[in-house]
């Protein structure tokens, strides 16, 4: 097999692909084979039809059957040989078939290169969490508005499955530090995630922004529905929501990409926990700095 790669653009490829003598051959004797177990022709049982008279009924079919299941096992070959990460199926065009050759171009789009540097050592600074009196207060006297008629006592708590009212506030107490860690545990993977793509420039893949950009416009319309919003005034929103989310769309796919690089860099699996795996690893070879 015969492979030529030219380049189109940073994410675009065109793979020149021919393939020629016994695999053409073959792939036709299995064809026909499988077509003359089934083929009726007058004087023949099926199964003992002649070669000859079954290209002479059956040429076009076996042409289309040939192509159908050879173009996509050179195409995987061709993909496996030349190294591509191709990330969407491909574009076939300029196919030519007869009983030694097959030939054609498959257009594919293929991950970019990325040139991440320094993403190991990132200065973060975090603060340690604590919860005042004041704070647990504030929460309680906003219970308490809401709850005009009761009084916020041991009764109340018991109330809530708590033994008594000092129980009821630790549980406050820590739900506001929960509240807070998760706070700053994401201002940090912000910061680390923004310094890391700050100063990547390449060509985003247009299908993958495009997958993206679907999903968010699809979550969109669910939140929309879930607040109570017509359908009729949903639909409405969908071309310009497409237009609004494109830019976080571009964003979620640069970020994925760069953290999808660094975890082939340190040998982290590229599963649905990759984005995790890869944030935990950055946490750690992080450089922590507390501050007041």
């Amino acid at each position: 097999m015969k492979t030529e790669v030219k380049k189109i653009d940073g994410t675009k490829r065109e793979v020149g692909i021919e393939v020629n003598g016994d695999i053409v051959k073959n792939k036709f004797d299995e064809v026909f084979q499988r077509i003359g177990q089934e083929a009726k022709v007058a004087g023949f049982r099926p199964g003992h039809v002649p070669r000859d008279i079954l290209e002479k009924h059956y040429s076009s079919q076996a042409h289309q059957q040939v192509l159908k299941e050879l173009i996509p096992e050179a195409y995987n070959q061709a993909i496996d040989k030349e190294a591509l990460e191709v990330i969407d199926l491909p574009n076939i065009a300029d196919v030519k078939l007869d009983r030694n050759t097959l030939s054609f171009k498959a257009t594919v789009e293929i991950l970019p290169e990325l040139n991440i540097k320094n993403y190991k050592g990132f200065r973060v600074y975090y603060k340690k969490i604590e919860v005042t009196q004041d704070e647990i207060k504030h929460q309680i006297d906003s219970l308490k508005e809401t709850r005009k008629a009761d009084t916020i006592d041991d009764k109340f708590a018991r109330g809530l499955g708590y033994p008594d009212l000092a129980e009821f506030q630790k549980a406050i107490e820590r739900q506001i530090f929960i509240e807070k860690e998760n706070l700053q545990r994401q201002r940090i993977e912000k910061e680390i995630v923004e310094g890391i793509i700050k100063d990547l420039d390449f060509k985003i893949p247009h299908s993958l922004i495009e997958r993206q950009l679907k999903e968010l416009v699809k979550q969109a319309k669910v939140e929309m529905a879930l607040k109570g919003r017509p359908r009729e005034d949903i639909d409405k929103q969908e071309k310009s929501l497409f237009s609004e989310l494109e830019p976080e769309a571009k964003k979620q796919v640069k970020i994925y990409l760069s953290l999808a690089q660094i975890a082939k860099r340190e040998n982290i699996a590229q599963d649905d926990h990759m984005p995790n795996r890869v944030m935990e690893f950055l946490l750690k070879e992080a450089d922590w700095k507390e501050i007041p």
